[in-house]
């Protein structure tokens, strides 16, 4: 049985790049970048010489707010190499989240690019930090982020008071090494190395720090449950900053020496075409990329037959879309379930495990990781076939939510137990199924609905793409059934019809009250849909539509 790992992340690039030095270590496909295991780590030591000449050292919080850009890589090795932290920060956040997280995590250094479409990080940053038109580089005080000494601006251009890439390499070629190789002795596997922030749907967001150990043993065994070897080729068109990017797909290419094949922002042409280009072996997404890509309409132009795996994760996955995906993409899925606080994963299931197991279970937990279901309200185990809370225990539970022991209290109980708040049920094979969440669960006088089986049995639904089940306000009943749904291109559908699928195949208080025809979801950085936004949309859509809540 594979063991845990006590290499840190610089140990296995280092590995990497002594034995398979000439291997392809991560692939820009889209405007043909490449680096060998060699040169990234070359890289990478610049990279953190640059950072150490400009104050960074064990222990500083260095953020990283950028798309899957190539040097978002270079930025996280080079915190691991010397033991700073690398703060991974949602694409998405607009100035009052991002103000929020530089002042809660006491970050030291920012590392930003233009930003996205809709937002501009530069411009944002000098609105937050109008001393940085002002200090020497290196030199910033800032009264409202008084631990915030640099800002480095990753690509070529040259911003006032900002570092730019090339300038922080440059002084990395000339600093002296022996602070560096101080610090490379200094770095443990159960240092923090990596900060995520939950999405902070309810309250405020939390920094969960997770260790070499926690992230580098994760992505080592999600890879062994997929027979990644040294050949394999992983197309990430997910967000870096997610658990599932920077864990699920680059500590599985790390701990195996495979290579990433990066997609800075997910496009679903961008990413069919750099499987079709690079022969990538496996891809992975949350269920609306995979939807995005079948349903591209040059998706058969491409040659998808290298693939032979891949991971469906982030939300749940339905068993009809997985199907497709096998049929139409020559590939394997697994599915993922776990939680940031868990590094992420809990249980996968494996490519050899029968169809029925992938499709409708998340497989069985990892190795060296106690699952168990409890009753919510007794917090007793219950036994195979009783659904209750999904509880974990073992050496990828975070180390705790950043500066809130309180927070951390809350959810790992006196046994090392960590409180999931999803519910589940384990099945007599030790295979496990999500049922819901406890607090997306719908209560209809009385009645206990669980989406997750509303929406499995509305997929089977002709001309249906995707479907959301929330619970909207009433009157009467405290919640009724209200479903979201995406058709496919050029169908037509009544509520009726809908409601009409449904009559006499589910019990009626389970049948949608409410049915809402959307073109999308919202969503979060990561691409996971917000079912709370959608019980407010709700509200306002009866409103525009005339529909009476009651």
């Amino acid at each position: 049985m594979l063991q845990l790992s006590e290499k840190t992340l610089g140990d296995y690039l280092e590995y990497w790049a002594e034995h398979t030095p000439d291997r392809e270590c991560i692939v820009y496909s889209d405007r043909d970048l490449r680096f060998t295991w060699k040169q990234f780590n070359a890289r990478v030591d610049d990279m953190a010489r640059g950072l150490i000449a400009i104050g960074v050292t064990k222990g500083t919080h260095v953020g990283l707010w950028a798309q899957n850009v190539p040097d978002w890589l270079t930025f996280l090795y080079a915190c691991a190499k010397i033991g700073a932290v690398c703060i991974t920060v949602n694409t998405s956040y607009k100035q009052s989240e991002l103000e929020y997280l530089l002042k809660d995590s006491d970050m030291h250094t920012l590392c930003l690019t233009d930003g996205t479409w809709e937002t501009n990080y530069v411009d944002m940053t000098y609105d937050m930090i109008p001393e940085l038109r002002q200090f020497q580089r290196g030199h910033l005080r800032s009264e409202s982020f008084p631990e915030l000494r640099n800002v480095v601006y990753i690509g070529q251009e040259k911003f006032r008071g900002m570092y730019n890439t090339a300038e922080i390499l440059l002084l990395g070629e000339n600093t002296d090494d022996d602070e560096f190789i101080r610090l490379r002795k200094s770095v443990g596997c159960h240092d923090v190395v990596n900060m995520q922030y939950t999405s902070g749907t309810t309250g405020f967001p939390k920094g969960v720090m997770l260790t070499h150990y926690n992230i580098a043993n994760n992505g080592l065994f999600t890879g062994e449950h997929m027979n990644f070897t040294q050949e394999d080729k992983l197309c990430v068109c997910v967000p870096l900053f997610h658990c599932f990017g920077v864990v699920l797909a680059t500590m599985n290419c790390l701990t195996h020496g495979c290579t990433e094949v990066v997609v800075e922002r997910f496009d679903p042409l961008v990413t069919l075409a750099s499987v079709h280009r690079e022969r990538c072996t496996a891809l992975y997404g949350v269920p609306t990329m995979f939807i995005a890509e079948l349903n591209h309409p040059m998706f058969d132009m491409f040659d998808l037959t290298s693939l032979r795996t891949g991971i469906m994760a982030g939300s749940l996955c339905p068993i009809e879309l997985m199907r497709k995906v096998e049929e139409k993409m020559h590939l394997r899925i697994t599915s993922v379930y776990g939680l940031t606080e868990t590094s992420p994963g809990i249980t996968q299931t494996r490519i050899d495990d029968p169809d029925e197991v992938r499709y409708t279970t998340v497989g069985r937990e990892y190795e060296y990781v106690d699952v168990k279901i409890v009753d919510p309200e007794t917090n007793e185990e219950v036994p195979c076939g009783t659904q209750g809370e999904i509880c974990c225990k073992g050496y990828n539970v975070m180390k705790g939510y950043y500066k809130n022991p309180k927070a951390t209290d809350a959810v790992i109980d006196k046994d090392g137990y960590l409180h999931s708040g999803d519910l589940g049920v384990r099945d007599e094979n030790g295979n496990y199924r999500i049922t819901g969440r406890i607090k997306d669960m719908i209560i209809r006088g009385g009645e206990n609905i669980y989406p997750r089986e509303i929406e499995e049995y509305l997929y089977h639904l002709p001309g249906l793409r995707d479907v959301q089940v929330v619970g909207v306000p009433s009157k009467k009943y405290g919640e009724e059934v209200g479903a979201f749904i995406i058709l496919d291109e050029g169908v037509s559908m009544t509520v009726e019809e809908v409601r009409d699928y449904c009559r006499g195949k589910i019990a009626r208080y389970k049948i949608p009250k409410y049915v809402f025809f959307v073109k999308e979801y919202p969503l979060t950085g990561s691409g996971k849909i917000q079912k709370f936004k959608l019980r407010e949309l709700s509200l306002k859509m009866c409103e525009e539509q005339n529909i009476e809540v009651v």
